[in-house]
């Protein structure tokens, strides 16, 4: 049976430059993070070059898409919050497309590895602060001092506040991560024990491995909307705290 790890492995395709002894590569990972970039630019750019009064198909996903992204800000953080509308609309697209084309096969799925969901969540976690010390100064602390807390127990509730807030980058880079590292994992070994079926037992072997195969289809669907969901609670938990920045009281 094929290594399921294996597919998450980083590979160099070829040099790009050379800083002293470090030489810097072009990957797979970042091969596939343009990819995303690129179908973004598409769906965004190129289905809306040449709008119309009725829009096809791609068009149509666009202006949903927009729309969608634009309704979870205004839920979340209020008119306000549709400053940040690129930030978010660029994460929910970026995780999204790579999500999925994680899915297809000998792809690479950017988002299983820890380094880029950790580097999305600290660029959102920087974002809060600084945006937060930006419009409100050192009234932004308010954000650890809930409102009606007694004061004997306040020391101990402030703390717990605040390790909340520091806590928030790894459990928001964690859950995309896990879950796309989980879903890729498991479809590689259903996957895997229909070829081993196959190629050890031969026809016997293929006849066995229908419940396998059916399982990798339904798993195949489920990572589809796996993809969609993470890509969604991201965002999400992203607006939630792009809100503390913009509303930091209780």
């Amino acid at each position: 049976m094929a290594d399921p790890i294996h597919q998450f492995e980083i590979v160099n395709i070829a040099p790009l430059v050379k800083l002293g002894a470090t030489e810097i590569q072009l990957t797979n990972s970042a091969v596939f993070m343009m990819a995303a970039v690129a179908v973004t630019a598409f769906l965004m750019v190129g289905t809306t070059a040449g709008r119309q009064l009725v829009p096809g198909r791609l068009q149509s996903m666009a202006e949903v898409t927009y729309e969608f992204v634009a309704d979870m800000i205004r839920s979340t953080a209020g008119e306000e919050g549709l400053r940040f509308f690129p930030l978010v609309f660029s994460l929910f697209t970026f995780i999204l497309f790579a999500n999925i084309i994680g899915i297809i096969p000998y792809t690479f799925t950017v988002t299983s590895h820890i380094v880029v969901t950790a580097t999305l969540a600290l660029l959102v976690f920087f974002t809060v602060i600084g945006y937060g010390l930006y419009a409100h100064g050192l009234k932004f602390f308010r954000l650890f001092v809930p409102h009606g807390i007694p004061g004997y127990i306040l020391p101990f509730v402030v703390l717990i506040e605040i390790v909340s807030f520091l806590s928030r980058p790894i459990s928001h880079s964690v859950r995309l991560f896990a879950n796309m590292l989980a879903g890729h994992i498991t479809l590689k070994v259903f996957a895997g024990f229909v070829a081993g079926l196959g190629g050890a037992l031969g026809a016997i072997g293929w006849i066995g491995g229908i419940l396998p195969l059916t399982m990798v289809t339904a798993l195949t669907a489920l990572e589809l909307l796996v993809a969609f969901l993470q890509a969604y609670v991201f965002t999400l938990l992203t607006c939630i705290y792009l809100s503390d920045a913009l509303h930091p009281g209780h």
